[in-house]
């Protein structure tokens, strides 16, 4: 699978239509709410949902932040809360969509278990039928997260790198380890994901925005990360959109990549072991 970075991106769109493995920098954000609003959950087999609240944050990476990209900071107001799973959709949440004759009869395979285990090997494609598919079955509108609003959850009310502070470890995050880095001390490589909420939830009360798998976002990839991102928190999309972001990071991936500004890309139907998926609703 193609992946693309910020720093690589111009390269990329030169050599090929497609994306490369993504981007090795650090985060910092200003002023966002600590605590959430809420929670919700339409339905038995539905996931449940955090009300995330209204506020205003700076998006993107500060100068000095280690394994920092081209994550330009701007502002970002959302006038309004939204709702965000509080896990990573699960194998059993995906395989309950197949039993109901939704998500294309896609039926991932693991070596790792399902139920708890986080869904992977799904592409964006996938990751949409999903959220059609509560839609169609709760009335209420699924979708995707945009990538500011996943940055904003993702913080959890923080301004450092990591929803944990300017450093993080393995005992906090699922991710490679396996080397000590200016931003973590050495620790497990696991190698594999683990089960949907086994480290401690960040400041929104939402699990595993680092690390475990990326997670796919509305937004087409932009190498303008800065100026092409609304001011207002909304998705960017554009008529022709080759590849998508995906953010968080995963169990393979170093540091740097599981920093809350860290971001990717990858075409809309590539399938990955390191891909999940992670929803938001919309509330009236």
């Amino acid at each position: 699978m193609l992946r693309t970075t910020a720093l690589s991106a111009a390269v990329a769109l030169l050599v090929c239509a497609g994306f490369a493995k993504a981007p090795k920098a650090p985060v910092s954000a200003p002023a966002a709410p600590a605590r959430a609003a809420g929670s919700l959950k339409d339905c038995r087999d539905c996931p449940e949902m955090i009300v995330v609240p209204a506020g205003t944050f700076t998006m993107g990476s500060p100068p000095g932040e280690k394994y920092r990209g081209t994550e330009l900071q701007h502002t970002v107001t959302f006038a309004k809360p939204f709702a965000v799973s509080r896990f990573e959709i699960t194998f059993a949440q995906w395989d309950a969509c197949v039993a109901a004759g939704g998500c294309n009869r896609y039926r991932p395979k693991t070596k790792w278990g399902r139920d708890r285990q986080p869904v992977n090997d799904v592409s964006w494609v996938d990751a949409t039928a999903y959220a059609d598919w509560l839609s169609q079955k709760t009335g209420r509108r699924y979708r995707l997260l945009s990538e500011s609003e996943w940055e904003y959850a993702a913080r959890g009310g923080a301004t450092t790198a990591y929803a944990t502070g300017p450093t993080i470890s393995t005992t906090q995050a699922n991710f490679d380890g396996s080397e000590r880095t200016d931003v973590s001390p050495k620790g497990v490589k696991r190698g594999r994901t683990t089960p949907v909420g086994s480290f401690k939830p960040n400041g929104f009360g939402l699990y595993d925005m680092h690390g475990n798998l990326w997670e796919w976002v509305q937004d087409c990839w932009t190498d303008e990360y800065g100026p092409a991102t609304p001011a207002d928190g909304s998705a960017v999309v554009t008529d022709h959109c080759g590849g998508h972001v995906l953010r968080g990071g995963s169990w393979e991936d170093y540091p740097g990549d599981i920093r809350a500004a860290a971001r990717v890309a990858s075409e809309t139907e590539d399938h990955s072991w390191s891909d999940g998926i992670r929803i938001a609703r919309e509330l009236p």
